[in-house]
């Protein structure tokens, strides 16, 4: 396990990790279609969604197709959930590609980002576009000393570049830069850059394997944060 003296700047992924993304798509497709979609009808359209995003950020980073922003694939996604249900109407249909500006942050997100920024440097990293992003921090009420968008580097994570995009911002070596996500690939893609890492448990997300090497696990932001800070007041050094 790394010491805390040797992290200088915290970045924290945000869909997932800060706020709930699956649950805000789930909301908007039923709003979307509330007489049509019960429970199970919503996961099964919540599938669709998520496995075309997947499936389209792989082809870019195999370099089958060229790069598009989290923007267009939403939309993308939007129309084949539409499609599933009939759903025409072009206004509902672009509130739902909208989507993931409106996910809710996970009960202890926005008081531990406040209590770790009393101490750290905290950079958000996402894979949302720079609009979406722009509106989803507002809507949760994140606050960051500074939000980093995958879009500048025409990527997305766990590509290299996309982490390149926080050491730059962080102007420090990579070992002293802490990487905080629910997702063990997305640690694993900042481990390769030499980053510090640390999973956070989600209801959602990827956990970590037995032949993970994360400086950090903690069940909750806040426990993470009190060990960060070294008290439960945040306090700064």
């Amino acid at each position: 396990m790394a010491e805390t003296g040797e992290i200088e700047v915290v970045v924290f992924d945000i869909l997932g990790t800060m706020v709930d993304e699956p649950g805000g798509l789930r909301a908007a497709i039923r709003d979307a279609v509330p007489a049509a979609v019960d429970d199970a009808t919503a996961d099964r359209l919540l599938t669709v969604w998520q496995e075309h995003v997947e499936h389209e950020q792989r082809r870019i980073a195999e370099q089958d197709r060229a790069y598009a922003n989290s923007e267009i694939i939403d939309r993308e996604a939007a129309r084949r959930v539409a499609d599933r249900v009939g759903l025409t109407d072009p206004a509902t249909i672009e509130r739902l590609a909208t989507a993931s500006r409106r996910a809710e942050p996970w009960g202890d997100s926005l008081a531990g980002l406040a209590r770790l920024a009393r101490r750290y440097p905290v950079l958000g990293l996402s894979n949302a576009g720079r609009a979406t992003l722009l509106r989803l921090n507002a809507y949760a009420g994140l606050r960051w000393h500074q939000a980093l968008s995958a879009e500048d580097a025409r990527a997305y994570e766990p590509a290299p570049e996309v982490y390149r995009l926080a050491l730059d911002a962080a102007g420090c070596p990579p070992e002293r830069v802490l990487m905080v996500a629910a997702h063990a690939w997305d640690l694993r893609g900042a481990q390769v850059l030499g980053m510090r890492t640390a999973h956070v448990r989600r209801p959602i997300g990827d956990p970590p394997k037995r032949t993970d090497t994360f400086d950090w696990r903690a069940n909750s932001l806040d426990e993470l944060v009190t060990v960060l800070t070294g008290s439960g007041d945040g306090g700064r050094r």
